[in-house]
């Protein structure tokens, strides 16, 4: 198989900043209570008539210019979102006409906080094999208008965004494993109960607030470090690799102190881990795909290291990445 790897990335967020401060005058909360128990201390909003597609076209441009490739040179385009612009089509189709990418093959992938390392992992599958060339994989979310800004447990952790990266062959590193999970039994965990089949669109799920994410908080912190401890090293395994091999880990920004017991887990020191929760929260499928692009941007990731990119999100639904950049 062909050696994968990114050749571009980008990021977009919004300019509006929510704060802890600007909460405690919406609900009953602290800037305190929410730094101790999540690491946040503010969020991206978007604006009122900047929708999902808009960031995604923002992030996906400036990973194009990165890439030094234009839009007409892509040949598939991956978005993982579970905030699309409407329920159909694919926030990714959007995208390609935004773009101009007329040769791209589009969808999106739904697989919440993960989304972004499982549209890594189908991107390069399809580049591997020699089906496509050049693929777009964007991860980008407007949690705030899923958000219950009456909740004082969910309305604290979500902010929106978008990062994108370009994969196509590469001489050298590259992607050298990918994991992936899912535990359907578990989907209750974390969902919006509104809005499908199940509930449609109704005066009842209106008014019961259904169109609104809910989160069984305690359970998924359980689960989550150890379910992201257990795929991270899944995926060096099949690299071939110790957790001491690796120079930097991009986890999701859920929570700080998720982050950190998943990294005790696996016996990883702070400086091995990129956070950037406390400015942006929780992002969803946008979370690791902006703290890719800023790890790189930054200098945090230099020629030759190991990073690992390691998501859990609703479904429930895991996986990591091992590339070598």
């Amino acid at each position: 198989m062909k050696k994968i790897g990114i050749i571009g990335l980008g990021e977009y967020l919004p300019k509006k900043i929510l704060t802890n401060a600007d909460l405690e005058k919406m609900v009953d909360t602290s800037d305190e209570w929410i730094i101790t128990r999540t690491g946040i201390k503010e969020r991206r909003l978007a604006a009122k008539n900047e929708v999902t597609s808009d960031m995604a076209l923002k992030a996906a441009k400036q990973a194009l210019d990165n890439a030094g490739l234009k839009a007409a040179d892509l040949d598939l385009i991956i978005v993982a979102t579970i905030t699309g612009d409407m329920p159909f089509p694919a926030v990714a189709c959007i995208l390609q006409n935004a773009l101009g990418a007329k040769a791209a093959v589009c969808f999106d992938i739904s697989a919440a906080c993960a989304g972004f390392v499982y549209a890594i992992a189908v991107a390069q599958q399809f580049i591997a094999r020699g089906t496509y060339k050049n693929a777009l994989v964007v991860g980008a979310e407007t949690l705030s208008s899923i958000t219950d800004w009456q909740d004082r447990n969910t309305c604290v952790l979500f902010g929106d965004g978008a990062g994108a990266v370009v994969l196509s062959e590469v001489k050298s590193g590259g992607i050298l494993s990918t994991h992936m999970g899912s535990d359907g039994s578990k989907a209750g965990l974390l969902m919006m109960p509104g809005g499908g089949s199940r509930n449609p669109a109704s005066k009842e799920t209106l008014e019961k607030r259904m169109h609104y994410l809910k989160m069984q908080g305690n359970e998924i912190f359980k689960l989550a470090v150890t379910i992201m401890a257990e795929a991270a090293q899944v995926a060096l395994k099949k690299a071939g690799l110790e957790c001491q091999d690796i120079d930097l880990v991009i986890p999701h920004q859920a929570n700080i102190r998720i982050i950190m017991a998943m990294a005790k887990k696996l016996k990883l020191p702070k400086e091995k881990i990129y956070l950037n929760i406390e400015k942006y929260g929780n992002m969803s499928s946008a979370s690791t795909a902006t703290a890719l692009c800023e790890a790189a941007k930054s200098g945090r990731i230099k020629k030759g290291d190991i990073v690992l990119l390691d998501a859990f999100g609703a479904g429930l639904v895991w996986g990591a990445c091992v590339i070598k950049w």
